[in-house]
């Protein structure tokens, strides 16, 4: 079944559409929450909670073509996990400036370590650059999307992205140096 029709069976709650729907996203889905939240428990609670907004609001999703059903749910869990790092408090964003230089680690460099320590390194960062991060490089959101989505600043967003860039290279350089 296509997404359109997905969609249009969960509005009329015909029987499998939902599971359809779980069983089409949930890996992608549950992937968005483990890259916000830092552990599976976390995680775990968000998806679940997450899921259910998903299918409560599933009547405010406008289809616009290919994607964008995942798209869309994509966002709710990705707002769900801010919703819960804001209540836990674990948003807390300074607004201070760094100096605008880049993090120094090469793309080559960067390409000789495996996906799943890359991984790891994301998911040890601090929640607020992690957020941030997560953001910035697999939502493809802007620093304007960012601050609007945090209530921060476009500069405070700027230099959590970098201060999570400095310690992700930190981990690499020294993961390499190790090798």
């Amino acid at each position: 079944m296509n997404e359109k029709d997905l969609a249009e069976a969960c509005r009329r709650g015909e029987e499998g559409a939902y599971k359809e729907l779980y069983d089409t996203f949930s890996h992608s889905l549950y992937g968005v929450c483990r890259r916000y939240m830092g552990n599976s428990q976390d995680a775990d609670d968000v998806f679940q909670d997450g899921f259910i907004s998903i299918i409560s609001g599933i009547g405010k999703f406008s289809y616009r073509g290919n994607g964008s059903l995942k798209a869309w749910a994509s966002k709710v869990m990705m707002n769900t996990a801010l919703m819960s790092l804001r209540k836990r408090g674990k948003l807390d964003l300074p607004s201070d400036n760094l100096e605008e230089t880049e993090p120094d680690v090469a793309i080559e460099e960067v390409a000789g370590v495996p996906e799943e320590v890359l991984q790891g390194f994301i998911l040890n960062l601090p929640e607020g650059y992690r957020a941030v991060f997560n953001m910035a490089v697999f939502e493809k959101m802007s620093h304007k999307e960012i601050a609007q989505a945090l209530n921060i600043s476009k500069m405070t967003s700027a230099s959590q992205l970098l201060r999570a860039k400095r310690a992700l290279a930190k981990s690499i350089k020294e993961y390499l140096s190790d090798e």
